[in-house]
């Protein structure tokens, strides 16, 4: 009577972890990152950092316009127009200066240069953001997927530790009338208790991840729908690696990032070295003096100025700066060597990437159908050896152990299935086309 209760409530255990939820999806989920995400919003602030790198850099190319006001007070004044209304007993004398000055760079090699940088560097900042948005789509897919997951484990833990105290129960009553020996109680009691400590270790694990989703969305959660039944194990196509990783050596974003920063360290190389050339300015300043004296209306001075303009070209050519222009060349080369070699590296990595990706997509293929089997089979063995424990060819232990390998093997297969999920789409975010359509093709298969 007891194991026919152990059994029903196993398989009604074992029902229910595969029973359709209904709540948020993965879409869901994915919105609500998309407005709260610190790390895409200090990207996307990162960005726009940049880009007025751009605008300041232009700046220096285009005219400046400025207006000065200056008075002053002048005593003893060697004028001698001045002198001798001050000796006459006129008082001290008062200048206004009111000037407006227009300049405009006419040859400045370096501002060009610095302009060029700039506009290398905003584009790899896009490409930067790109990649951001990219790594949402993973980052929210996985997180999502890793709650699925510990979600799983602790309905197994459970199954386990339910499985194992109908197991333990029925091992003392059998002892009380007699039919099995106190080790048999030993045995199930330490199976019991050993489920119950990996069933909070389970629930702590399932916390964790909600709070790891959480910190991405920023909101908390509901249930969280999972995945269904069928799973469509499609590979790569084309089935040539080689040709994936020519595909992530040309549109990786991150790679094009770090391209176009080595583009911008070369830009400066160039303003460093322009720094030695000749610079020419024009300008155009329209202003007038205005002087007058303490007491000069008494005697008839006049006391306003004429507006004059003046035009004029200025030519500055360095000569020696104390060597510092060398230095920032120096500077500047070793900085373009600096992101030359963060770019092989960058190189090298999204070319392993590549290959690694596509290789774990054609292995979770095998490994999603040996655990779908290895379900099948464990399923198997637990019935036959529920039926040789009723006529005594198999022992309690066996039992315990057949129960512990199946959701085992349940627990295995629902790891593989979304591991191969997450290996796809980490492939497509590798070579440069991870999107939206990635997210809704995976929410299809949720429910």
């Amino acid at each position: 009577m007891h194991l026919k209760l152990l059994i029903v409530a196993l398989a009604l255990i074992l029902t229910a972890i595969t029973l359709p939820c209904y709540g948020e999806d993965l879409l869901d989920v994915y919105r609500q990152a998309r407005v709260n995400d610190p790390v895409l919003a200090q990207a996307n602030a990162q960005r726009l950092v940049t880009h007025e790198g751009v605008n300041q850099a232009r700046s220096a190319l285009l005219p400046h316009l400025a207006a000065s006001l200056k008075l002053s007070q002048q005593h003893g004044a060697d004028n001698s127009s001045i002198s001798q209304f001050r000796d006459s007993g006129m008082g001290h004398a008062r200048i206004r200066n009111v000037s407006f000055t227009l300049t405009q760079s006419v040859m400045n090699f370096s501002q060009i240069d610095n302009l060029h940088a700039a506009h290398a560097s905003a584009h790899a900042e896009d490409e930067r953001y790109a990649a951001a948005e990219q790594n949402l789509y993973v980052r929210v897919a996985t997180a999502y997927f890793n709650v699925l997951t510990a979600q799983d484990k602790l309905s197994y833990a459970r199954a386990n530790e339910n499985a194992y105290k109908q197991q333990y129960e029925q091992a003392s009553q059998r002892f009380k009338v007699k039919l099995s020996a106190i080790t048999d109680v030993y045995q199930a009691r330490s199976y019991y208790e050993s489920a119950k400590a990996k069933t909070l270790a389970a629930q702590n694990l399932l916390n964790d991840a909600r709070e790891a989703l959480i910190q991405i969305t920023g909101n908390p959660l509901g249930t969280l729908k999972r995945l269904h039944g069928n799973l469509l194990l499609n590979a790569p196509t084309p089935a040539n690696p080689k040709v994936w990783v020519e595909k992530a050596l040309k549109n990786n974003p991150q790679l094009i990032a770090q391209s176009n920063a080595v583009n911008a360290a070369q830009e400066r190389i160039k303003a460093a070295r322009a720094e030695h050339l000749p610079e020419l300015n024009a300008s155009v300043s329209r202003g007038k003096n205005t002087t007058w004296l303490q007491r000069a209306s008494a005697a008839g001075i006049p006391g306003n100025g004429r507006y004059q303009t003046v035009i004029g070209l200025s030519l500055s050519v360095p000569i020696f700066s104390g060597g510092n222009t060398l230095s920032l060349v120096r500077q500047s080369i070793y900085q373009r060597d600096a992101a030359r070699d963060v770019l092989e590296n960058t190189r090298r990595k999204v070319k392993r990437d590549a290959l690694n990706y596509y290789r774990l997509v054609i292995a979770g293929i095998s490994q999603v159908q040996s655990g779908k089997a290895a379900v099948e089979y464990a399923q198997k063995t637990l019935d036959a050896t529920r039926a040789g424990f009723k006529v005594g060819t198999k022992t309690m232990t066996d039992v315990l152990l057949a129960i512990q390998a199946l959701t085992q093997s349940e627990s295995i297969y629902s790891q593989n299935r979304q591991q191969f999920i997450l290996d796809k789409l980490r492939l497509a975010q590798t070579v440069g086309t991870a999107s939206m359509k990635n997210l809704r093709n995976i929410n299809m298969l949720l429910q």
